[in-house]
């Protein structure tokens, strides 16, 4: 490993403030014009297309449409358009397809079917010049810059904000720019503080270097990091990670969990973070390594605990800080144990799958 491994992945988790900040300000018009046609088409249904990173961003849409518009949401499965050749009726349904790059083949060719069934059809990508983007009627630009670590990390934060500038004014009635930009610049500031407190990240890191194998687990609108964290983790440092909610940890996977097993637990003040609890309270009477990102109070046992900085935000944009420290980790993780966080073995920037 040479002296230079990470510096990408380093540099564009250290941008994030400043991406989150330019997003909200100068893709403010471009925004709330998507989310004018959207409203005047009164969707009955919302369908979310994304792969890897970009699909924990669709998950976090997902909650959003459903908890904020009160719409049904699904995640989209590729291959019932693109290998089996399906056709639904998507007549009125808001059809939205997330990618940092805009390249996977299956992607772009489900989105093409959508459009030509009826849908309204978003992209959302950090490359307005891509395929996805052309075959969209309607496409958001990122403007997270280029992305050169194969790891995505402000892209992945950017998506989020995007989805939930382009959702939330939606439950409100309409897009308010002015709104918009004040938000951005909130969640950038958060972004900032949070980037801030790495030392505790550190140390967790140190504990970890050894593991072969962890845990991710949260409920609500944290349970897209958890699944990111799981992914970040799998491809930087080569561990065995699994994401479960913390519903589904309770089912049967909670027998897996021993003694010093590597638990991280998304745990930030919200309704998402109170119906942890529970799950915090079963796991520490497995007694794992247990760390909590939030530091929700009445945490039981008292675990170490990866504070981020959510004050004045809303707990459905908790999920653009709670990534952070987990992406600090999967970094200075992937340094202590001897691998190159910007260029994990076997894998590409695009990924193109059918």
């Amino acid at each position: 490993m040479t002296s230079s491994a990470g510096r990408h992945m380093a540099a564009e988790i250290a941008e994030q403030p400043a991406v989150l900040a330019r997003l909200a300000v100068e893709a403010g018009p471009q925004l709330a014009e998507v989310g004018r046609v959207i409203a005047a088409r009164r969707p009955r249904f919302v369908l979310l297309a994304a792969r890897g990173t970009s699909d924990h961003a669709a998950l976090y849409a997902k909650y959003l449409v459903e908890v904020r518009l009160g719409l049904p949401a699904g995640l989209v499965s590729p291959s019932t358009m693109t290998v089996y050749g399906a056709r639904p009726a998507l007549r009125d349904v808001l059809f939205l397809a997330v990618s940092q790059s805009g390249g996977s083949p299956d992607l772009i060719d489900s989105l093409a079917v959508a459009r030509g069934c009826g849908a309204i059809t978003v992209a959302v990508t950090n490359n307005p010049d891509s395929d996805l983007s052309r075959a969209a009627e309607l496409s958001i630009d990122l403007r997270a810059g280029v992305e050169h670590a194969v790891a995505a990390t402000k892209s992945y934060t950017a998506e989020l904000l995007a989805l939930y500038l382009l959702l939330m004014p939606l439950a409100a009635g309409g897009p308010d720019s002015r709104q918009l930009a004040e938000q951005g610049a909130a969640v950038s500031e958060a972004a900032r503080d949070t980037l801030g407190r790495s030392a505790a990240v550190r140390e967790v890191a140190a504990q970890y270097a050894d593991a072969d194998r962890v845990l991710t687990t949260a409920r609500g609108f944290g349970y897209p990091t958890a699944r990111e964290a799981a992914l970040k983790l799998m491809e930087t440092c080569y561990l065995g990670a699994q994401a479960f909610s913390g519903a589904d940890l309770l089912h049967g996977p909670m027998a897996m969990v021993g003694a010093g097993l590597p638990v991280l637990a998304v745990a930030t003040p919200g309704a998402g973070g109170r119906a942890m609890l529970a799950v915090l309270e079963r796991l520490q009477q497995r007694q794992p390594a247990l760390v909590v990102v939030g530091g929700l109070p009445g945490l039981p046992g008292s675990p170490p605990v990866l504070s981020v900085s959510t004050d004045g935000l809303p707990e459905e944009l908790f999920p653009v800080v709670e990534i952070l420290p987990l992406q600090q980790l999967s970094y200075q993780l992937a340094l202590l144990r001897g691998a190159d966080p910007d260029a994990p073995r076997g894998l590409a920037k695009v990924t193109r799958t059918w």
